[in-house]
């Protein structure tokens, strides 16, 4: 029987299936597909796509884990179902979870804590295969929420964006909301709590180029008055300095 060395996955896997795998291959390295190594591209999808979607397509033609675990329901998106997919057509060992429970299964604290931005959503997607106890000092929401208030305190909505640098534009104090808020409660399906953001704090709404998330960030950011953002590989100066203006001018 062949050696299991590399798990692959991408999203947020069912957890009973993380468990089962980690217990069955307790010495495996796990891989986050979703992640821009820089490997070489591939002209397996169009240039015109998801670049998250584009990462696990590169990451798994470079990297050959494997297994990998494929979340494919309203926990992902249907272009990860595709993904999955095309990778079972080529050959990959692709183990699909739909992981659509709706009940909480974790307290929201890294969202709300004072960690860098950065950071804050770096752990929460660590935490998926290798969760952390650590207790973080929580960021309140002062009062006065403008930026010459020292505590101001602005929002983060979204997925983690594949150019992670944008984040560290924002202040410690930055609330995450969206998609990745969902994903330290444990309910990465949950689209009402998605859907929330605290009207009281300014928040930038960021979107994957090509992703049908776009469709909530727009509209949430009319609905409170937000800045929506998308970015299809990395930031350019352009975006960089709308969302400075934004924290600045609020």
């Amino acid at each position: 029987m062949k050696k299991i060395n590399t798990i692959g996955f991408w999203g947020y896997p069912h957890p009973d299936k993380i468990k089962e795998t980690k217990e069955k291959y307790p010495d495996a390295k796990w891989i986050d597909l979703d992640i821009d190594f820089g490997y070489p591209k591939t002209n397996i999808l169009p240039e015109s796509y998801c670049k998250i979607i584009r990462n696990i397509i590169d990451n798994t033609l470079f990297l050959k884990p494997d297994i990998i675990l494929a979340p494919i329901g309203k926990d992902k998106c249907d272009s990860g179902w595709f993904a999955s997919k095309i990778l079972t057509d080529m050959g990959f060992n692709v183990i699909t979870t739909i992981f659509e429970d709706l009940q909480p299964k974790k307290d929201i604290i890294i969202c709300k804590s004072n960690l860098p931005l950065y950071d804050k959503i770096s752990t929460i997607t660590a935490n998926i295969i290798n969760p952390d106890k650590k207790t973080y000092v929580q960021a309140q929401i002062p009062d006065n929420n403008t930026s010459t208030n020292p505590l101001f305190t602005p929002g983060f909505w979204g997925v983690p964006p594949n150019d992670l640098e944008i984040l560290k534009l924002f202040p410690d104090t930055t609330h995450v909301y969206g998609w990745t808020r969902c994903v330290e409660a444990g309910t990465p399906a949950d689209l009402d709590l998605e859907m929330y953001v605290n009207p009281n704090v300014p928040t930038v709404f960021y979107s994957q180029a090509f992703c049908s998330k776009a469709q909530l960030a727009k509209y949430l950011a009319d609905k409170y008055n937000g800045l929506y953002i998308d970015i299809d590989d990395y930031a350019t100066t352009s975006v960089k300095a709308k969302i400075e203006a934004f924290l600045r001018l609020n």
